[in-house]
């Protein structure tokens, strides 16, 4: 079983967040600016479902009126413009389009506005420090399809988008991964366990236990269960503390492996910014696949994709 990701992957991205000055008020960000040649690795596709509902640039500011956009979808609540035109049938089928839109395109992940009451996952508004009524509209459908969500904030951190990168390339690996049987599982699992354990420790090691105890022959509904509760522990968010931590456990093993010590990477104790743990991180990476050795925490390659 190969552990490199080969292609190019897909990513969806809120319209706005790409650049395009489709928001409200006419504006837009490019938020992918600090990946610099990185953001070459990736195919785009952006997608506005305010736009795509026939709301106009500018237009007026939309708000969730009732609990939350999920209670959009069970009409327990609705959208409505600052001007108090209902949108809320609109906004519902171009969510839908854009859902279509991204899965025939078979994106790997989508990055989202966070704070809009369309694209919103955890928070429907920039203002102060309130939440509003998450999820949005758009972002009640894309949690509903369990995308791999990326808010784009992050992309601003060279650290978190190497937690969000590293994990990314390791759920598109196994969205795609052949799974046949229990040696495969027991194989990929074996790849993805070490990072598991980083970002949610208490379902990896009750998951280990249970494949642990699993019979030798397995139905592929079974095995798809299994593949799907590993994709969405690879959806969590690492912290800082746990990834300096993880980084010198790899860094450990890797030096015992080659015999000599590697400079430039610190010890967990040791002072320094999100930039240059980024910097050790992505060392660590090159070296250990340069040498075939295993960086638990980033299980999947992209170095070996033709091209790169």
């Amino acid at each position: 079983m190969e552990f490199i990701m080969e292609r190019k992957l897909r990513i969806g991205i809120s319209a706005c967040m790409y650049g395009s000055k489709v928001r409200y008020n006419n504006k837009g960000w490019d938020m992918l600016e600090p990946l610099g040649r990185e953001r070459s690795d990736f195919i785009w596709h952006p997608v506005c479902p305010e736009v795509l509902a026939g709301l106009g640039v500018p237009r007026d500011a939309i708000r969730i009126s009732g609990p939350s956009g999920s209670d959009v979808w069970t009409h327990q609540a609705k959208v409505v413009s600052s001007g108090g035109k209902e949108i809320s049938k609109a906004l519902m089928n171009s969510s839908e389009f854009c859902i279509k839109l991204l899965k025939e395109a078979k994106v790997d992940a989508f990055i989202y506005m966070e704070g809009s009451p369309s694209c919103g996952v955890y928070r429907t508004t920039l203002r102060d420090k309130r939440l509003g009524k998450p999820p949005g509209v758009f972002g009640h459908k894309l949690l509903e399809e369990a995308f791999f969500l990326i808010p784009a904030a992050d992309l601003q951190s060279p650290l978190r988008w190497w937690d969000w990168r590293r994990r990314l390339y390791a759920f598109a690996w196994l969205k795609d991964a052949p799974l046949e049987n229990k040696a495969d599982l027991y194989a990929i699992w074996h790849r993805m366990k070490f990072v598991c354990q980083e970002v949610d420790q208490v379902n990896a090691r009750a998951f280990g236990h249970q494949i642990a105890k699993l019979e030798d022959s397995l139905s592929k509904e079974r095995l798809e269960g299994l593949r799907f509760d590993i994709l969405m522990m690879l959806r969590k968010p690492s912290t800082p503390a746990r990834i300096k931590n993880m980084l010198w456990k790899n860094y450990t093993h890797v030096r015992k492996k080659l015999g000599y010590d590697i400079e430039g990477i610190l010890k967990p104790e040791d002072e320094r910014g999100i930039t240059k743990l980024a910097e050790e991180l992505i060392l660590m990476e090159r070296i250990a696949y340069e040498n075939d050795v295993l960086m638990g925490t980033t299980p999947i390659s992209n170095r070996g994709r033709k091209g790169r």
